[in-house]
Protein backbone atom coordinates (compact mmCIF):
# COMPACT_ATOMS: atom_id res chain seq x y z
CA UNK A 1 0.00 0.00 0.00
CA UNK A 2 1.57 3.54 -0.69
CA UNK A 3 2.46 5.61 2.16
CA UNK A 4 -0.94 7.85 1.88
CA UNK A 5 -2.99 5.06 2.43
CA UNK A 6 -4.59 5.59 6.65
CA UNK A 7 -8.36 4.54 6.62
CA UNK A 8 -10.48 2.05 5.25
CA UNK A 9 -14.62 1.96 6.23
CA UNK A 10 -16.98 -0.56 6.27
CA UNK A 11 -20.47 -0.08 5.77
CA UNK A 12 -22.55 -2.93 7.54
CA UNK A 13 -21.39 -4.87 10.26
CA UNK A 14 -22.98 -8.56 9.73
CA UNK A 15 -21.28 -11.71 8.23
CA UNK A 16 -19.49 -9.94 4.93
CA UNK A 17 -18.76 -6.33 6.90
CA UNK A 18 -16.78 -8.54 9.29
CA UNK A 19 -14.49 -10.81 7.07
CA UNK A 20 -14.18 -7.17 4.57
CA UNK A 21 -12.80 -5.69 7.93
CA UNK A 22 -10.79 -8.65 8.85
CA UNK A 23 -9.26 -8.61 5.53
CA UNK A 24 -8.45 -4.72 5.22
CA UNK A 25 -7.51 -4.65 8.73
CA UNK A 26 -3.94 -6.55 6.68
CA UNK A 27 -3.32 -3.21 4.36
CA UNK A 28 -4.68 -0.42 6.29
CA UNK A 29 -3.44 0.94 9.35
CA UNK A 30 -7.05 1.86 10.63
CA UNK A 31 -10.60 0.45 9.96
CA UNK A 32 -13.79 1.69 10.55
CA UNK A 33 -16.67 -0.58 10.79
CA UNK A 34 -20.16 1.04 10.85
CA UNK A 35 -23.02 -0.30 11.23
CA UNK A 36 -26.68 1.15 12.50
CA UNK A 37 -27.61 -1.49 15.39
CA UNK A 38 -25.84 -2.76 18.89
CA UNK A 39 -23.74 -5.30 17.86
CA UNK A 40 -21.11 -5.72 20.74
CA UNK A 41 -21.21 -9.16 22.61
CA UNK A 42 -24.69 -9.44 21.16
CA UNK A 43 -25.79 -13.41 20.30
CA UNK A 44 -29.40 -12.94 19.64
CA UNK A 45 -31.06 -11.54 16.69
CA UNK A 46 -31.11 -7.81 16.33
CA UNK A 47 -33.38 -5.15 14.54
CA UNK A 48 -31.66 -4.80 11.45
CA UNK A 49 -31.05 -8.47 10.85
CA UNK A 50 -34.33 -10.06 11.87
CA UNK A 51 -33.34 -13.31 9.57
CA UNK A 52 -31.12 -14.28 11.66
CA UNK A 53 -33.17 -15.62 14.07
CA UNK A 54 -33.94 -18.79 11.56
CA UNK A 55 -31.87 -21.70 10.33
CA UNK A 56 -28.27 -20.87 8.98
CA UNK A 57 -25.60 -23.23 8.02
CA UNK A 58 -22.16 -22.25 7.18
CA UNK A 59 -20.69 -25.47 4.97
CA UNK A 60 -17.83 -26.56 3.40
CA UNK A 61 -16.02 -23.85 1.61
CA UNK A 62 -17.28 -20.90 3.98
CA UNK A 63 -16.11 -23.21 7.29
CA UNK A 64 -12.31 -23.25 5.28
CA UNK A 65 -12.52 -19.54 4.37
CA UNK A 66 -13.03 -18.55 8.07
CA UNK A 67 -10.50 -21.12 9.16
CA UNK A 68 -8.09 -19.24 7.03
CA UNK A 69 -8.54 -16.13 8.13
CA UNK A 70 -9.25 -17.34 11.84
CA UNK A 71 -6.62 -19.75 12.62
CA UNK A 72 -8.38 -22.02 15.37
CA UNK A 73 -11.89 -20.95 14.65
CA UNK A 74 -13.81 -24.80 14.38
CA UNK A 75 -11.98 -25.76 17.51
CA UNK A 76 -13.65 -22.36 19.34
CA UNK A 77 -16.43 -23.24 18.21
CA UNK A 78 -16.44 -26.08 19.43
CA UNK A 79 -15.14 -25.94 22.89
CA UNK A 80 -18.30 -23.57 22.84
CA UNK A 81 -20.82 -25.81 22.43
CA UNK A 82 -21.65 -25.21 18.71
CA UNK A 83 -22.50 -28.31 17.02
CA UNK A 84 -20.17 -29.34 13.49
CA UNK A 85 -20.71 -32.39 11.57
CA UNK A 86 -20.23 -33.57 8.50
CA UNK A 87 -22.43 -32.10 5.85
CA UNK A 88 -23.09 -35.89 3.68
CA UNK A 89 -23.93 -37.37 7.00
CA UNK A 90 -26.71 -34.95 7.79
CA UNK A 91 -30.15 -37.07 7.06
CA UNK A 92 -31.22 -35.46 3.72
CA UNK A 93 -34.42 -35.49 1.40
CA UNK A 94 -35.01 -34.63 -1.85
CA UNK A 95 -37.82 -35.20 -3.81
CA UNK A 96 -39.13 -37.12 -0.94
CA UNK A 97 -35.85 -39.55 -1.11
CA UNK A 98 -33.20 -39.98 1.44
CA UNK A 99 -30.22 -39.37 0.33
CA UNK A 100 -27.23 -42.27 1.62
CA UNK A 101 -25.37 -40.61 3.84
CA UNK A 102 -21.57 -40.46 2.81
CA UNK A 103 -18.80 -39.22 5.10
CA UNK A 104 -17.03 -36.45 2.86
CA UNK A 105 -15.04 -35.15 5.16
CA UNK A 106 -16.40 -31.46 4.71
CA UNK A 107 -17.61 -29.55 7.93
CA UNK A 108 -21.07 -27.92 8.14
CA UNK A 109 -21.65 -25.53 11.68
CA UNK A 110 -25.07 -24.84 12.42
CA UNK A 111 -24.66 -22.27 15.48
CA UNK A 112 -27.44 -19.66 15.75
CA UNK A 113 -26.71 -17.11 13.15
CA UNK A 114 -26.46 -14.63 16.27
CA UNK A 115 -23.76 -17.01 18.05
CA UNK A 116 -21.67 -17.39 14.85
CA UNK A 117 -21.54 -13.45 14.19
CA UNK A 118 -20.61 -12.80 17.55
CA UNK A 119 -18.05 -15.29 17.22
CA UNK A 120 -16.72 -14.40 14.25
CA UNK A 121 -17.04 -10.36 15.34
CA UNK A 122 -15.09 -10.69 18.85
CA UNK A 123 -12.60 -11.72 16.51
CA UNK A 124 -12.31 -8.80 14.31
CA UNK A 125 -12.70 -6.70 17.18
CA UNK A 126 -10.08 -7.70 19.21
CA UNK A 127 -7.47 -6.96 16.27
CA UNK A 128 -5.88 -3.37 17.07
CA UNK A 129 -6.62 -1.40 13.81
CA UNK A 130 -10.22 -2.19 13.96
CA UNK A 131 -13.48 0.26 15.36
CA UNK A 132 -16.75 -0.81 15.25
CA UNK A 133 -19.06 2.33 15.32
CA UNK A 134 -22.73 1.08 16.47
CA UNK A 135 -25.98 2.54 16.18
CA UNK A 136 -25.05 5.22 13.31
CA UNK A 137 -27.17 5.76 10.53
CA UNK A 138 -24.97 5.97 6.79
CA UNK A 139 -26.24 9.09 5.22
CA UNK A 140 -24.62 8.87 1.95
CA UNK A 141 -20.60 8.87 0.08
CA UNK A 142 -18.35 11.69 -0.15
CA UNK A 143 -16.63 12.07 -3.46
CA UNK A 144 -14.09 14.35 -5.26
CA UNK A 145 -15.20 17.47 -7.09
CA UNK A 146 -15.61 15.87 -10.41
CA UNK A 147 -17.24 12.77 -8.39
CA UNK A 148 -14.37 10.42 -9.82
CA UNK A 149 -13.21 9.28 -6.36
CA UNK A 150 -15.37 8.26 -3.12
CA UNK A 151 -13.53 9.99 -0.49
CA UNK A 152 -15.91 8.82 2.18
CA UNK A 153 -19.12 8.36 4.07
CA UNK A 154 -21.38 10.55 5.52
CA UNK A 155 -22.62 9.37 9.38
CA UNK A 156 -24.55 10.43 12.05
CA UNK A 157 -24.80 8.69 15.15
CA UNK A 158 -28.58 7.66 16.08
CA UNK A 159 -28.56 8.58 19.99
CA UNK A 160 -28.96 12.62 21.30
CA UNK A 161 -28.80 15.54 18.82
CA UNK A 162 -25.64 14.13 17.07
CA UNK A 163 -24.45 15.93 13.99
CA UNK A 164 -23.55 14.60 10.77
CA UNK A 165 -19.49 13.39 10.34
CA UNK A 166 -17.79 12.64 8.12
CA UNK A 167 -15.44 9.21 7.99
CA UNK A 168 -12.90 10.21 5.02
CA UNK A 169 -11.27 7.05 3.70
CA UNK A 170 -8.49 5.56 1.14
CA UNK A 171 -11.68 2.83 0.58
CA UNK A 172 -15.14 2.16 1.00
CA UNK A 173 -16.84 -0.50 1.12
CA UNK A 174 -20.89 -0.83 0.92
CA UNK A 175 -21.74 -4.50 2.84
CA UNK A 176 -25.08 -3.37 4.18
CA UNK A 177 -27.16 -6.16 2.21
CA UNK A 178 -30.13 -6.31 0.50
CA UNK A 179 -31.25 -3.06 1.09
CA UNK A 180 -27.76 -1.65 -0.22
CA UNK A 181 -28.34 2.00 -1.22
CA UNK A 182 -25.49 1.95 -3.85
CA UNK A 183 -27.37 1.68 -6.74
CA UNK A 184 -29.40 4.76 -5.94
CA UNK A 185 -26.13 6.96 -4.66
CA UNK A 186 -24.27 6.15 -7.98
CA UNK A 187 -27.43 7.48 -9.69
CA UNK A 188 -27.14 10.47 -8.11
CA UNK A 189 -23.38 10.95 -8.56
CA UNK A 190 -24.56 10.76 -12.35
CA UNK A 191 -23.65 6.95 -12.78
CA UNK A 192 -25.87 4.02 -14.34
CA UNK A 193 -27.57 1.83 -11.86
CA UNK A 194 -26.36 -1.74 -12.34
CA UNK A 195 -28.97 -4.43 -14.34
CA UNK A 196 -30.29 -6.73 -11.89
CA UNK A 197 -31.48 -10.36 -12.44
CA UNK A 198 -34.34 -11.36 -10.04
CA UNK A 199 -35.96 -15.20 -9.35
CA UNK A 200 -39.24 -14.24 -7.71
CA UNK A 201 -39.96 -16.96 -5.64
CA UNK A 202 -41.94 -15.65 -2.21
CA UNK A 203 -40.29 -17.39 0.44
CA UNK A 204 -40.73 -17.47 4.09
CA UNK A 205 -39.42 -19.03 7.12
CA UNK A 206 -41.15 -20.00 10.35
CA UNK A 207 -38.84 -20.70 13.24
CA UNK A 208 -39.26 -22.19 16.33
CA UNK A 209 -36.77 -23.20 18.76
CA UNK A 210 -37.32 -26.65 20.91
CA UNK A 211 -35.55 -28.59 23.66
CA UNK A 212 -33.77 -31.03 22.61
CA UNK A 213 -34.38 -34.74 23.36
CA UNK A 214 -31.21 -37.62 22.11
CA UNK A 215 -33.39 -39.64 20.33
CA UNK A 216 -34.39 -36.79 17.83
CA UNK A 217 -31.57 -37.04 15.67
CA UNK A 218 -30.02 -40.45 16.26
CA UNK A 219 -26.09 -39.20 16.25
CA UNK A 220 -26.71 -36.93 12.79
CA UNK A 221 -26.71 -32.65 13.05
CA UNK A 222 -30.20 -32.17 11.58
CA UNK A 223 -32.91 -33.85 9.46
CA UNK A 224 -33.59 -31.46 5.86
CA UNK A 225 -36.56 -32.35 3.54
CA UNK A 226 -35.65 -29.51 0.94
CA UNK A 227 -38.32 -28.61 -0.82
CA UNK A 228 -38.98 -29.70 -4.29
CA UNK A 229 -41.76 -29.23 -7.22
CA UNK A 230 -43.68 -32.85 -6.01
CA UNK A 231 -43.24 -31.65 -2.18
CA UNK A 232 -43.02 -27.76 -2.59
CA UNK A 233 -42.68 -27.42 1.29
CA UNK A 234 -39.56 -28.01 3.49
CA UNK A 235 -37.69 -27.64 6.45
CA UNK A 236 -34.59 -27.53 8.42
CA UNK A 237 -35.04 -29.27 11.76
CA UNK A 238 -31.21 -29.17 13.44
CA UNK A 239 -29.13 -28.94 16.56
CA UNK A 240 -28.02 -25.53 17.18
CA UNK A 241 -26.66 -25.84 20.93
CA UNK A 242 -26.00 -28.40 23.31
CA UNK A 243 -29.32 -29.19 24.35
CA UNK A 244 -31.52 -26.54 21.76
CA UNK A 245 -32.26 -27.21 18.16
CA UNK A 246 -34.05 -25.25 15.89
CA UNK A 247 -37.29 -26.16 13.34
CA UNK A 248 -37.65 -23.46 10.50
CA UNK A 249 -40.52 -24.51 8.14
CA UNK A 250 -40.42 -23.27 4.73
CA UNK A 251 -43.14 -22.16 2.05
CA UNK A 252 -43.14 -21.06 -1.63
CA UNK A 253 -45.04 -18.72 -4.22
CA UNK A 254 -47.53 -17.76 -0.89
CA UNK A 255 -47.79 -20.92 0.95
CA UNK A 256 -46.37 -19.78 4.00
CA UNK A 257 -46.21 -21.74 7.26
CA UNK A 258 -48.31 -20.33 10.01
CA UNK A 259 -46.91 -18.81 13.30
CA UNK A 260 -49.58 -20.10 15.57
CA UNK A 261 -48.91 -23.39 17.49
CA UNK A 262 -51.67 -25.49 15.32
CA UNK A 263 -51.22 -24.44 12.12
CA UNK A 264 -47.09 -24.84 12.68
CA UNK A 265 -48.00 -28.39 13.73
CA UNK A 266 -50.29 -28.96 11.00
CA UNK A 267 -47.47 -27.23 8.37
CA UNK A 268 -44.70 -29.58 10.12
CA UNK A 269 -47.27 -32.71 9.35
CA UNK A 270 -47.49 -31.80 5.60
CA UNK A 271 -43.93 -32.66 5.26
CA UNK A 272 -43.19 -35.72 3.09
CA UNK A 273 -41.39 -37.30 6.20
CA UNK A 274 -42.69 -37.84 9.17
CA UNK A 275 -39.60 -37.43 11.75
CA UNK A 276 -39.79 -34.00 12.37
CA UNK A 277 -43.92 -33.77 12.84
CA UNK A 278 -43.54 -36.82 15.15
CA UNK A 279 -40.17 -35.12 16.96
CA UNK A 280 -42.12 -31.76 17.70
CA UNK A 281 -45.88 -32.52 18.11
CA UNK A 282 -45.43 -32.96 22.02
CA UNK A 283 -41.83 -31.43 22.21
CA UNK A 284 -41.06 -28.29 24.77
CA UNK A 285 -40.98 -25.34 22.86
CA UNK A 286 -38.69 -22.55 24.12
CA UNK A 287 -40.49 -19.45 22.18
CA UNK A 288 -42.80 -18.65 20.06
CA UNK A 289 -43.27 -19.38 16.04
CA UNK A 290 -41.62 -15.42 14.16
CA UNK A 291 -41.70 -15.57 10.37
CA UNK A 292 -39.13 -13.41 7.59
CA UNK A 293 -40.54 -13.38 4.12
CA UNK A 294 -38.11 -12.99 1.34
CA UNK A 295 -39.66 -12.22 -1.86
CA UNK A 296 -36.56 -12.83 -4.53
CA UNK A 297 -33.07 -13.47 -5.11
CA UNK A 298 -31.18 -10.90 -6.98
CA UNK A 299 -28.26 -10.13 -8.72
CA UNK A 300 -27.04 -7.14 -9.56
CA UNK A 301 -24.35 -6.91 -12.13
CA UNK A 302 -21.94 -4.10 -11.40
CA UNK A 303 -19.34 -5.69 -13.72
CA UNK A 304 -20.96 -4.67 -16.43
CA UNK A 305 -21.01 -1.39 -16.01
CA UNK A 306 -18.64 1.17 -18.12
CA UNK A 307 -17.97 3.58 -15.29
CA UNK A 308 -17.70 3.20 -11.73
CA UNK A 309 -16.21 5.51 -9.15
CA UNK A 310 -12.78 4.44 -7.76
CA UNK A 311 -11.68 3.57 -4.31
CA UNK A 312 -15.64 2.30 -3.65
CA UNK A 313 -16.45 -1.43 -3.63
CA UNK A 314 -19.52 -3.55 -3.06
CA UNK A 315 -19.59 -6.90 -1.27
CA UNK A 316 -22.03 -9.81 -0.06
CA UNK A 317 -25.93 -9.65 -0.29
CA UNK A 318 -25.59 -5.96 -1.62
CA UNK A 319 -23.90 -7.66 -4.69
CA UNK A 320 -26.08 -10.89 -4.67
CA UNK A 321 -28.80 -12.10 -2.53
CA UNK A 322 -29.66 -15.36 -2.36
CA UNK A 323 -32.47 -17.63 -1.62
CA UNK A 324 -31.26 -18.63 1.30
CA UNK A 325 -32.47 -22.16 1.86
CA UNK A 326 -29.26 -22.96 -0.14
CA UNK A 327 -27.10 -21.76 2.51
CA UNK A 328 -24.68 -20.28 -0.19
CA UNK A 329 -24.79 -16.55 1.66
CA UNK A 330 -22.21 -16.79 4.32
CA UNK A 331 -19.90 -18.93 2.13
CA UNK A 332 -20.00 -16.69 -0.93
CA UNK A 333 -19.33 -13.33 1.46
CA UNK A 334 -15.69 -15.41 2.56
CA UNK A 335 -15.39 -15.47 -1.17
CA UNK A 336 -15.35 -12.31 -2.14
CA UNK A 337 -13.17 -11.39 0.99
CA UNK A 338 -10.63 -13.76 -0.38
CA UNK A 339 -11.03 -12.61 -3.47
CA UNK A 340 -10.53 -8.74 -2.09
CA UNK A 341 -7.07 -9.85 -0.30
CA UNK A 342 -5.97 -11.28 -3.43
CA UNK A 343 -6.00 -7.75 -4.87
CA UNK A 344 -5.16 -5.57 -2.29
CA UNK A 345 -1.95 -7.99 -2.49
CA UNK A 346 -1.28 -6.67 -5.84
CA UNK A 347 -0.56 -3.25 -4.27
CA UNK A 348 -3.01 0.18 -3.87
CA UNK A 349 -6.69 -0.01 -3.82
CA UNK A 350 -8.47 -2.59 -5.59
CA UNK A 351 -9.38 -1.48 -9.64
CA UNK A 352 -13.64 -1.55 -9.50
CA UNK A 353 -14.07 -3.30 -12.50
CA UNK A 354 -11.07 -5.91 -12.25
CA UNK A 355 -12.67 -6.53 -8.76
CA UNK A 356 -16.18 -6.66 -9.67
CA UNK A 357 -15.49 -9.21 -12.45
CA UNK A 358 -13.85 -11.62 -10.00
CA UNK A 359 -17.03 -11.47 -7.77
CA UNK A 360 -19.04 -12.07 -10.60
CA UNK A 361 -17.01 -15.26 -11.52
CA UNK A 362 -17.68 -16.31 -8.02
CA UNK A 363 -21.10 -15.65 -7.64
CA UNK A 364 -21.67 -17.51 -11.28
CA UNK A 365 -21.78 -20.88 -9.78
CA UNK A 366 -23.75 -20.48 -6.51
CA UNK A 367 -26.37 -18.32 -8.47
CA UNK A 368 -26.65 -20.98 -11.25
CA UNK A 369 -27.15 -23.69 -8.59
CA UNK A 370 -29.97 -21.68 -6.68
CA UNK A 371 -31.70 -19.68 -9.13
CA UNK A 372 -31.77 -22.60 -11.47
CA UNK A 373 -33.07 -24.97 -8.98
CA UNK A 374 -35.88 -22.52 -7.86
CA UNK A 375 -36.50 -22.18 -11.85
CA UNK A 376 -37.91 -26.14 -11.57
CA UNK A 377 -40.55 -24.57 -9.88
CA UNK A 378 -43.37 -24.12 -12.17
CA UNK A 379 -45.04 -21.14 -10.32
CA UNK A 380 -41.62 -19.30 -9.84
CA UNK A 381 -41.26 -16.57 -13.07
CA UNK A 382 -38.37 -16.35 -15.04
CA UNK A 383 -36.81 -17.62 -18.25
CA UNK A 384 -35.80 -21.40 -18.53
CA UNK A 385 -33.31 -21.16 -20.97
CA UNK A 386 -31.86 -24.89 -22.51
CA UNK A 387 -29.32 -24.78 -20.18
CA UNK A 388 -31.59 -24.28 -17.05
CA UNK A 389 -34.06 -27.31 -18.04
CA UNK A 390 -31.29 -29.65 -19.31
CA UNK A 391 -29.32 -29.02 -15.68
CA UNK A 392 -32.90 -29.31 -13.58
CA UNK A 393 -33.76 -32.71 -15.46
CA UNK A 394 -30.36 -33.67 -14.78
CA UNK A 395 -30.11 -32.60 -11.13
CA UNK A 396 -33.26 -34.72 -10.38
CA UNK A 397 -32.13 -38.12 -11.81
CA UNK A 398 -28.42 -37.67 -9.72
CA UNK A 399 -30.62 -36.61 -6.15
CA UNK A 400 -32.65 -40.00 -6.99
CA UNK A 401 -28.92 -41.65 -7.76
CA UNK A 402 -27.77 -40.31 -4.68
CA UNK A 403 -30.29 -42.70 -2.78
CA UNK A 404 -28.75 -45.57 -3.99
CA UNK A 405 -25.31 -44.62 -4.21
CA UNK A 406 -23.04 -42.87 -1.42
CA UNK A 407 -20.51 -42.01 -3.73
CA UNK A 408 -22.75 -39.91 -5.25
CA UNK A 409 -23.97 -38.04 -2.17
CA UNK A 410 -20.01 -37.23 -1.75
CA UNK A 411 -20.16 -35.66 -5.42
CA UNK A 412 -23.62 -33.82 -4.80
CA UNK A 413 -22.57 -32.42 -1.06
CA UNK A 414 -19.26 -31.33 -2.64
CA UNK A 415 -20.88 -28.95 -5.43
CA UNK A 416 -23.34 -27.70 -2.77
CA UNK A 417 -20.63 -27.02 -0.52
CA UNK A 418 -19.28 -25.03 -3.36
CA UNK A 419 -15.68 -26.81 -3.03
CA UNK A 420 -16.09 -28.57 -7.01
CA UNK A 421 -18.09 -26.89 -9.52
CA UNK A 422 -21.34 -28.15 -11.02
CA UNK A 423 -19.37 -29.90 -13.93
CA UNK A 424 -17.77 -32.23 -11.95
CA UNK A 425 -21.15 -33.66 -11.44
CA UNK A 426 -21.22 -34.13 -15.43
CA UNK A 427 -18.00 -36.21 -15.92
CA UNK A 428 -18.00 -39.13 -17.22
CA UNK A 429 -17.70 -41.77 -14.52
CA UNK A 430 -20.37 -39.54 -12.47
CA UNK A 431 -22.86 -39.54 -15.22
CA UNK A 432 -22.64 -43.23 -16.00
CA UNK A 433 -23.30 -43.88 -12.13
CA UNK A 434 -26.56 -41.67 -12.28
CA UNK A 435 -27.71 -42.91 -15.35
CA UNK A 436 -27.09 -46.62 -13.75
CA UNK A 437 -30.14 -46.13 -11.65
CA UNK A 438 -32.09 -43.13 -13.37
CA UNK A 439 -32.12 -43.33 -17.08
CA UNK A 440 -35.54 -41.38 -16.93
CA UNK A 441 -36.39 -38.98 -14.50
CA UNK A 442 -37.84 -40.63 -11.79
CA UNK A 443 -41.37 -40.12 -9.70
CA UNK A 444 -40.73 -38.47 -6.91
CA UNK A 445 -40.85 -40.44 -3.85
CA UNK A 446 -44.61 -40.09 -1.60
CA UNK A 447 -45.14 -38.52 1.75
CA UNK A 448 -45.33 -40.22 4.36
CA UNK A 449 -49.27 -40.19 4.74
CA UNK A 450 -50.03 -41.12 1.13
CA UNK A 451 -50.61 -39.58 -1.92
CA UNK A 452 -52.39 -36.42 -1.68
Amino acid sequence: MTETTRRAVVLGASMAGLLTARVLAEFYPQVLVVDRDKVTGVRTARRGAPHTVHAHGLHARGQLNLEELFPGFLQELRDAGVPTGDLGEMRWYFNGHRLLPAHTGLVSITAPRPVLEHHVRSRVAALSNVKILEEYTILGLTTSSDRSRVTGARVQQRAGNASPEVLDADLVVDTTGRGSRTPAWLEELGYERPREDRVKVGLAYTTRHYRTRPEWFDGVQSINPVASPAHPRGAFFGQVGPSLCILSLTGILGDHPPTDPAGFLEFARSLPIPDIYEAVRDAEALDDAVTFRFQASVRRHYEDLDRFPDRLLVLGDAVCSFNPVYGQGMSVASIEAIALRRHLRRGGAPRPRAFFEDVARAIDTPWDISAGGDLDFPGVDGQRTLKVRAGNAYMARLQYAASQDASITNGFMRVAGLIDTPASLMRPAMMAKVLRHAVRRPRPGLSWQGPA
